[in-house]
């Protein structure tokens, strides 16, 4: 049983770029998919589907290569279970001077820090992407 859910996507999907593998499988949550879907929305992973395996859910990630390299070069988890990040709207950071984002889980859902900025909300800071 994984009790830290985002941080088990993240190592699976680190670990599947330096395996070379185009897709990743891991147990369903609403948390994930939303993850997944800022990830698709921002070019990171290439498509992302539930499937169901009877009383079973999936989540299928497809991964994104670009030339043969991955799109994504850098993981990190902020927001831990044992210390939770929270971030008001204007000390969100910035990361890599606005090249990599930060997904944030916000009252108005999970979005990337530009959105969250925009739309002047603040929350947990979830993990950074580059």
């Amino acid at each position: 049983m994984v009790t830290d859910r985002v941080a088990d996507l993240l190592a699976r999907l680190r670990n599947a770029y330096k395996a070379q593998l185009h897709v990743v499988n891991m147990p369903y949550s609403g948390l994930l998919a939303n993850i997944c879907k800022v990830l698709e929305a921002e070019g990171f992973i290439r498509n992302f589907r539930m499937e169901e395996d009877g009383a079973k859910k999936n989540l299928v990630i497809e991964l994104k290569y670009v030339e043969g390299e991955p799109a994504i070069r850098e993981l990190k988890r902020i927001s831990k279970s044992g210390l939770r990040k929270y971030s008001p709207v204007g000390k969100l950071p910035k990361h890599y001077n606005g090249l990599g984002i930060s997904i944030v889980s916000t009252s108005k859902g999970v979005m990337t820090d530009f959105d969250a900025r925009q739309q002047h909300v603040g929350g947990e800071i979830l993990c950074t992407v580059f």
